[in-house]
């Protein structure tokens, strides 16, 4: 949870907003993991398709975190969708960076993390099952650059906002909030 909230964290939100519907709108329905269907997805897929344990590492989960394989930011656009998601430890959830300064993929991300090529092998080939089997959206590489412009658009102008509000703020309480 936030202990901060700056305009950069509404801007996010906005994103996420954005991205969570596109993957609703290529699910068909809501896909909310706190209730409904959405939550008996995210159930069957931590507990049945991954047997309680980390995607990645394999480990047993008592707290698993959700972790979009395609990140779910402005950068990568990831969709919220069934076929985007799988159960991580918390450590594994933190992705380490490239020379670059760029995110690991999932990919990279398993292999950096994998001790075994055969295991490597294997846990990959389970999470492309369950991609494939979740029908998550192969987007087109127009696609992606139409998603990566609108979240942009929807990043800045959600700061400007935030930005503009703050200054009509401070112009009402200048001139009159202060002034009685």
């Amino acid at each position: 949870m936030t202990t901060y909230n700056t305009g950069s964290d509404s801007a996010n939100t906005s994103v996420r907003a954005f991205l969570t519907k596109i993957g609703e709108f290529y699910l068909g329905r809501s896909f909310n993991t706190a209730s409904g269907k959405g939550k008996e997805d995210w159930t069957r897929i931590r507990e049945k398709v991954f047997g309680s344990k980390c995607a990645y590492c394999n480990s047993d989960l008592e707290k698993p975190t959700i972790e979009h394989l395609v990140m779910f930011n402005r950068n990568a656009c990831g969709l919220h969708h069934p076929g985007n998601i799988v159960p991580c430890c918390k450590p594994c959830n933190k992705r380490e960076r490239d020379k670059d300064g760029s995110y690991l993929t999932w990919e990279e991300h398993l292999l950096s993390i994998s001790q075994d090529i055969n295991e490597f092998r294997k846990r990959k080939k389970k999470i492309f099952d369950h991609i494939k089997f979740e029908n998550y959206p192969n987007l087109t590489e127009d696609e992606k650059n139409a998603l990566k412009a609108i979240c942009e658009h929807l990043y800045s102008s959600t700061k400007t906002e935030l930005d503009k509000a703050l200054e009509l703020y401070k112009n009402i309480d200048k001139t009159l909030v202060n002034k009685r």
